[in-house]
């Protein structure tokens, strides 16, 4: 099993002009020296993403895709906001070394951090790990969390990077308006969903850098050590209720294990894989809660925020406009995620 990021030869509309690139490097990018080659990272990241290898060392390019885009989507330059805010404190995030605004060099906004050397875990089950390692790595994801969202982000210099407070009143609004702008079709449980959600708000009791999509997959971890030396992927940031994350990590223990990120069914006993209980146990204790309150409600929001992700890859499917070769298997699981959705919003007491 390999563990290094995969990548592809870029083709097409993907390849980067080397000459243009190579010369805002070597006017940007501290200590930087060529030639440079580079590769596309494979998977269907909503930001290309390259790997960049030059004589000075190796880094990684992230731009906005290529031609007409909704004005708040893919802001690259938002992440680099919130890794250049982050680094300095210590959390582990890849080293920021700049931003490029100016779509005439490669044809779209981009930035370059350094490169994580280390291991990209997929399975949550972690098939090929003991049980020891398999806790070191669950420990560090959660800690890794728990320290975001003790992160003093006024003191990292992002203050305004969101709004304060009525975080999931406005994520539900939001979300239902994305999924209202993909619908398909008339689906019954998402309207219970549009109106049981904003009723049944919970109180936000602390702000935080939230990351958005925090799951095994999106971080790397040190080769010789249970330790997250980098998280990625923060095109889903702000800042907000930091139940949002964790309900969201803790999701994986409601999932069915399909080689992603869920280990429902396998957790606990001597596989070495925390319960959620220990879970929460961990970070409250890393971050002076008392407690989380009941989850469910959570896990149908979050599984409703899911919803309308895939309904709008569902839409581009229906419209023809879809790139990824998976889209079609994303439509079938709106069903499924909606479904879920309602199950544990019933859980919480939706009737």
């Amino acid at each position: 099993m390999s563990e290094a990021p995969q990548t592809i030869a870029a083709e097409g509309r993907d390849r980067l002009d080397v000459a243009a690139l190579t010369a805002w490097m070597e006017a940007n990018v501290a200590g930087f020296a060529g030639p440079l080659t580079y590769a596309k990272f494979a998977g269907g990241q909503s930001n290309p993403t390259y790997r960049i290898d030059a004589a000075s060392g190796s880094y990684v390019l992230r731009r906005k895709p290529f031609g007409p885009l909704l004005p708040s989507a893919h802001a690259v330059d938002r992440e680099y906001r919130l890794i250049a805010g982050l680094h300095p404190t210590g959390f582990p995030v890849a080293r920021p070394y700049g931003l490029c605004t100016d779509e005439g060099v490669i044809g779209a906004m981009f930035y370059v951090m350094g490169l994580a050397d280390g291991r990209n875990l997929w399975d949550g089950t972690l098939p090929d790990y003991a049980p020891a390692e398999r806790t070191g790595i669950y420990d560090a994801m959660c800690d890794t969390l728990a320290d975001l969202h003790n992160t003093d982000y006024v003191a990292a210099g992002l203050g305004d990077y969101g709004k304060p407070g009525n975080y999931f009143e406005r994520q539900v609004a939001r979300w239902t308006k994305q999924y209202r702008a993909s619908e398909t079709e008339h689906m019954a449980e998402v309207e219970r969903l549009i109106a049981w959600l904003p009723a049944t708000l919970p109180e936000q009791t602390r702000t935080s850098i939230v990351h958005g999509d925090y799951r095994i997959d999106n971080m790397i971890f040190a080769h010789d050590a249970p330790r997250v030396i980098a998280v990625l992927d923060w095109e889903l940031s702000t800042l907000g209720d930091p139940l949002a994350d964790f309900s969201y990590f803790l999701m994986s223990w409601v999932t069915q294990p399909e080689g992603r990120s869920g280990v429902m069914g396998v957790a606990g006993g001597d596989s070495g894989i925390p319960t959620i209980e220990d879970m929460v146990a961990r970070y409250c204790a890393r971050t002076g809660r008392d407690g989380v309150p009941d989850l469910n409600w959570y896990f149908a929001y979050n599984l409703f925020r899911l919803t309308g992700i895939v309904q709008g890859i569902k839409k581009r499917i229906v419209e023809g406009t879809a790139s990824s070769a998976q889209a079609e298997r994303s439509a079938a699981q709106v069903y499924r995620l909606a479904s879920a959705s309602w199950s544990f919003a019933e859980k919480a007491g939706a009737a």
